[in-house]
């Protein structure tokens, strides 16, 4: 199983560099906690980020799937895109993060962990 990481303090850009090596090339998989300002990197699926971070007591509403191009520079380094952010309840029905408030909210945090 990938080694899952918390993700509370920044964290630099050489590191998740490596990690998307060891994992899919040019991508980190992570999701995000928007209550909580922190993310989970380094999981095979969103999924698994997911349930790391419920296990730390994360509310699964707050929880936000994306991909990290380490290589590019922001915006463009986030894609909101998994398989987790499917949820009718919360008005978002894609694998995409619809709602812009939202995604500004993923934009931030990202900003602020990533070096």
């Amino acid at each position: 199983m990938d080694e899952i990481i918390m993700v509370e303090k920044p964290i630099p850009k050489a590191d998740l560099k490596q990690i998307a090596l060891e994992r899919f090339g040019d991508m980190v998989k992570a999701v995000v906690d928007l209550e909580k300002n922190i993310m989970a990197v380094g999981g095979g699926l969103h999924a698994d980020e997911e349930a790391f971070l419920l296990q730390k007591h994360s509310v699964q509403e707050n929880l936000w799937g994306i991909n990290i191009y380490p290589e590019l520079e922001m915006p463009d380094m986030v894609e909101f895109d998994s398989m987790i952010n499917i949820r009718p309840r919360q008005n978002n029905r894609s694998r995409s993060v619809e709602d812009e408030k939202i995604r500004n909210q993923i934009l931030e945090i990202v900003k602020k962990l990533v070096l």
